[in-house]
């Protein structure tokens, strides 16, 4: 699509009167913007009322961009329905778990699962597809933006009773695999499954893992009815925009698979180099995600954004940071957003043309930017990692169960650890799914994976027996896909491949210093060695990380959470670094 690296941001030209659009196409020239996000929030000003488009405004702005060879990325604007159609379809809006319906006045009012809104979105992106598909200025799609809206009303319901169906097939093993038996749960009829909306105590973990599969697949439908109405006109690439945050129900392997681009969006909230391994973490997941094929940076702050997580970025910080994306595989930077607004809900979030203008310290460093971006050719194909580290999204989601022995196990802070670790000593890594086909790499870190199928659990065994080295972490191999405790003894589907039994689980209240020097804090185990030996323990003698030969490969099984220099210590024995 291009020459050169994608530079620009969100450009939101309907906020502004037309005489600011000339000038911001002359600095966008100075800047060598070459991609700006067109109509992310222009529902309402698109179609006013039901039916009634008004395009000549972005026939403007459209025209103007191209004859100034900046492209677009020209969003449908379906996260945010106008008034209009909160007033006419009031059954559209989202219902929290607690029953309180949400109204309008904010953005991602919707339901997914509305038929109002769904037919809605239909309309919207038929009519752009059929307006912009061919016009010179396209270069691709932006569906939507950051998916990632629950409900839990009626709609939701009936949906996500014809989802069971299709995932369980019968009553008998939803009952079994939700353990129904359990607190009187057992269903006699389709019609008795509700969303988890809010109950008395605890909801069931398998109901709750099980929404949030569903609302994945739900969201997914969605863009995907979108991206085949745009592909009739047009043969642009077609993409969204994952935030990088952990709150969304997206499963990023399976909507990887049905974007023409990754895409990210990715705030930092660390100053300095938290914030740089920050962006190496989120660079790399996008990366994986994406297949090693390149991936895009579609938003980040400019700057020192005012928000109750304010991060101050010092002079330089916001150059090194985006190179640090486009090294680690992104075909471009862009911005949330071209031009900062004076008013509304993010007034205060900084723009390319920040409040005090094109001579800023701000814009200059915009201007730095995009010319280093310029002497840049496309992103290269990335460079093959000889050290991966397990994701699944599933596995996290689980890890939210409101029942579980202590607050605070948390999947991606486990992950992120790991990364940082691998970071910090300049190691590549690369991150897989448990059933991907890891044969290549010569570790494989797995932390905190609580959730494991059978067929990845024997994925992982191969996987060592064949020579690979396996690091895993607590409370690893706990649960089946269906959050159902597995028996005998934790890890569960991994006791053999580690050599080690877990009888209990001991939640620590304070840091404890293992026979090796290494810290451990927040959790230990009690560990019953079955073939593995202890590398470290306890005080009173327990074994606390294990080693274990299997084949002609080695598994190893860190029963607490270390601190960073323990973990490299564990990662330093086990070969993975020096």
């Amino acid at each position: 699509m291009e020459e050169s690296m994608f530079f620009g941001g969100d450009y939101n030209p309907e906020q502004w009167p037309e005489d600011v659009w000339l000038e911001d196409v002359e600095l966008m020239r100075r800047a060598r913007v070459n991609l700006t996000t067109v109509g992310v929030f222009s529902w309402s000003r698109l179609e006013p009322a039901e039916g009634v488009f008004d395009f000549g405004w972005l026939d403007r702005v459209l025209d103007l961009l191209h004859d100034n060879d900046i492209r677009v990325n020209l969003a449908t604007p379906t996260a945010s329905p106008p008034p209009w159609f909160t007033m006419a379809y009031p059954d559209a809006m989202p219902v929290r778990a607690d029953g309180v319906r949400l109204a309008h006045g904010s953005r991602d009012t919707y339901c997914v699962n509305a038929p109002a809104y769904r037919a809605a979105s239909r309309r919207i992106v038929t009519a752009l597809a059929e307006r912009y598909g061919a016009h010179p200025a396209t270069a691709m799609w932006h569906v939507h933006n950051e998916y990632g809206t629950v409900c839990h009303c009626d709609h939701c319901a009936t949906a996500f009773r014809a989802w069971l169906r299709d995932r369980h097939k019968s009553l008998d093993a939803l009952n079994d695999r939700w353990t129904t038996a359990f607190w009187s749960q057992h269903y006699t009829s389709w019609e008795q499954i509700l969303p988890p909306r809010a109950a008395q105590y605890r909801a069931n973990p398998a109901q709750l893992l099980d929404y949030r599969r569903f609302f994945s697949d739900a969201l997914l439908a969605h863009y995907r009815e979108q991206r085949d109405l745009l592909r009739v006109h047009g043969d642009q690439p077609v993409t969204t925009n994952y935030v990088m945050a952990g709150w969304t129900p997206l499963d990023h392997w399976k909507w990887s698979a049905e974007v023409d681009l990754v895409a990210i969006d990715h705030y930092t909230d660390e100053p300095g180099d938290g914030g740089l391994a920050q962006v190496a973490f989120a660079s790399d997941l996008a990366r994986s995600w994406a297949r090693g094929k390149p991936w895009l940076l579609m938003e980040q702050g400019v700057a020192t954004m005012y928000t109750p997580e304010t991060v101050v970025l010092e002079p330089g910080e916001h150059v090194r940071r985006s190179l640090e994306y486009v090294s680690r595989g992104a075909a471009g930077v862009l911005h949330f957003q071209w031009r900062a607004s004076r008013g509304g809900a993010e007034q205060w979030h900084q723009g390319m043309v920040p409040h005090a203008g094109a001579d800023s310290r701000v814009f200059r460093e915009v201007v730095e930017l995009g010319r280093a971006l310029s002497a840049l050719p496309p992103a290269p194909p990335a460079e093959a990692a000889e050290v991966a580290i397990l994701w699944d999204d599933e596995a996290g989601w689980a890890l939210r169960n409101p029942a579980l022995p202590v607050t605070g196990l948390d999947f991606r802070a486990s992950v992120e650890q790991a990364h940082r670790v691998l970071w910090q000593h300049d190691l590549a890594a690369d991150f897989v799914h448990p059933s991907h086909d890891i044969s290549r790499y010569r570790a494989v870190l797995m932390p905190s994976l609580y959730l494991i199928s059978d067929e990845a659990a024997a994925n992982l065994a191969a996987y060592v027996e064949g020579g690979g080295t396996l690091i895993a972490s607590y409370f690893s191999g706990v649960v089946d896909p269906d959050t159902r405790v597995r028996l005998g003894g934790y890890p569960g589907a991994l006791r053999d491949v580690l050599g080690a039994r877990v009888e209990e689980f001991h939640p620590l209240t304070g840091p404890v210093t293992l026979s090796d020097g290494t810290t451990g804090d927040f959790w230990s185990e009690v560990v019953q060695l079955t073939g593995a030996t202890a590398t470290a323990t306890y005080a009173d003698g327990r074994p606390a990380v294990t080693r274990h030969q299997v084949g002609s490969g080695t598994a190893w099984y860190v029963s607490t959470r270390l601190d960073a220099p323990g973990y490299a210590k564990v990662l330093a024995q086990a070969g993975v670094m020096s």
